[in-house]
């Protein structure tokens, strides 16, 4: 064995004796191979979740529509060191009314012996992408975010034969429109589960959702049937801005 190749297999025998002890005086453990990106503390960089949201209308919103309920999603890739900044991708719908009505198959003779239900929903969906600030590390981890992007406002109409059937063998969307929004929003997380690969938190939180001047959409009641068939909208056009709470998971993964 030339001097080279003993000074170099010498090197490589030390360097693995070495970056255990330099790992665990910083305070680290070496990562196990084949896992994902980390944060300083060994947290997972990509996260994502799932929340139930209640959704409270405000200002003129408040006078034409009552409270909402729905669901939403995010997703989330932590920037820096520490993690403590983040790039998020917020998503979610609501829903502000419904109405049913129990109505004969069709207007010829022997349609009155079969009924269907037409059901009429009013949902408003948004997403939007933005900066997020959290506490890194904790048993509770405080956050604030923001996000810009759109909203959708949109009033359709199902035909089911039965109340329980799951699917629609008719739907038509009655009214619809779309706005430009922004959101500002925090909560906490508190960890439930974390591991070498995977870590899980309680996501509690709110979010104001800012959706423009001039939003156009329809309420419960707002489509009137008329006598040739025809149906007649009671558009409202105002402004339409949200308050969300809500509660779910957000977990990350590597």
């Amino acid at each position: 064995m030339s001097g080279i190749t003993r000074f170099i297999a010498r090197g490589a025998v030390a360097a693995a004796l070495i970056a255990p002890l330099a790992a665990r005086a910083q305070g680290t453990r070496p990562e196990p191979p084949g896992l994902g990106p980390a944060t300083a503390s060994g947290e997972p960089r990509l996260m994502g979740g799932l929340t139930g949201i209640v959704g409270q209308p405000l200002g003129a919103f408040r006078s034409y529509v009552a409270n909402g309920y729905g669901a939403g999603g995010h997703a989330l890739a932590r920037l820096g060191r520490s993690g403590a900044f983040a790039l998020r991708l917020d998503g979610g719908f609501l829903n502000y009314g419904n109405e049913t009505l129990r109505l004969p198959f069709n207007t010829v003779p022997g349609g009155g012996r079969v009924e269907v239900d037409l059901t009429t929903s009013n949902n408003v969906f948004w997403l939007g992408a933005g900066p997020q600030v959290m506490a890194p590390r904790g048993l509770v981890r405080p956050y604030v975010n923001g996000t810009a992007g759109f909203s959708y406002f949109s009033t359709t109409s199902s035909v089911r034969g039965r109340r329980r059937d799951s699917q629609a063998f008719a739907e038509q969307t009655n009214f619809d429109d779309t706005q430009f929004s922004w959101g500002a929003g925090g909560g906490v997380l508190v960890p439930l589960y974390r591991s070498t690969r995977a870590l899980a938190f309680l996501d509690l939180g709110a979010q104001y959702h800012d959706n423009g001047r001039n939003a156009r959409y329809l309420r419960e009641g707002g489509i009137h049937d008329l006598p040739n068939g025809d149906v007649e909208f009671d558009v409202i056009r105002s402004r339409a801005d949200l308050l969300t709470w809500h509660v779910g998971v957000s977990i990350g993964g590597r």
